[in-house]
């Protein structure tokens, strides 16, 4: 009973939990396909292999969050 207890109390804020930080990843993941799709500047094309990188690196980790 008590590990349940412990388990649902985080000490974790709430912007700090796995389901925001999965989604700004993901975004930042999209953010670096359509970077990489667009057709208008060579810069943003070439920074899209970081963006995309960063932003799986972080989900990587962000999976290892609390609920």
């Amino acid at each position: 009973m008590t590990e349940r207890l412990a388990q649902s109390v985080s000490r974790w804020p709430l912007w700090l939990r796995r389901g925001p930080c999965e989604g700004v990843a993901m975004a930042l993941i999209g953010l670096g396909v359509v970077m990489l799709m667009q057709p208008l500047s060579l810069n943003l094309y070439g920074y899209s292999f970081v963006t995309i990188l960063a932003g799986t690196l972080g989900f990587v980790i962000v999976s290892h969050f609390p609920d």
